[in-house]
């Protein structure tokens, strides 16, 4: 199924995933929250193409996931900056890591860790209930359908 169509399912998964699908937006997403802004320096950390960086960032700002902030070096150039909606994509970047540091990642272990800047532990993805705060694996959870509304 193509991405378009994913989007047409109208499902508060397919829809992320018609937008986060394609492996260079994710990466470009874990560069951003790994601290990188400048279009230079995510070709560099990436060894992405300079078309497909483009594009990818483009489509980021059109979704408005990051902002293009201008800076000036010796013309104008602009920096890339994460938006309230962009930082709401943590815990799904972290849920991610969590997952391929425990069932893909290579012999030599995860290639960086997260620690919080406060205490020093571990950082960590969890899903919890949003009344009680218990965390909840699929087992915990009931699921209930809402009557189907056209988003777009």
């Amino acid at each position: 199924m193509a991405h378009a169509k994913l989007a047409d399912l109208q499902c508060p998964i397919a829809l992320p995933a018609a937008l986060l699908g394609e492996r260079w937006t994710l990466l470009l997403l874990r560069q951003v929250f790994l601290g990188t802004r400048r279009f230079e320096d995510f070709q560099h950390s990436m060894d992405i193409s300079r078309s497909v960086l483009t594009d990818r960032l483009a489509e980021l700002v059109d979704e408005g996931i990051l902002r293009r902030v201008a800076y000036k070096d010796v013309r104008t150039r602009y920096e890339y900056r994460l938006t309230d909606k962009g930082r709401d994509l943590y815990p799904v970047m972290m849920a991610l890591r969590d997952w391929g540091s425990r069932w893909m990642a290579p012999e030599d272990g995860a290639s960086f860790d997260l620690h919080h800047h406060d205490c020093g532990g571990d950082v960590r993805a969890k899903v919890e209930c949003a009344d009680c705060g218990a965390e909840l694996t699929a087992r915990d959870v009931r699921v209930t359908h809402r009557p189907a509304v056209r988003l777009r």
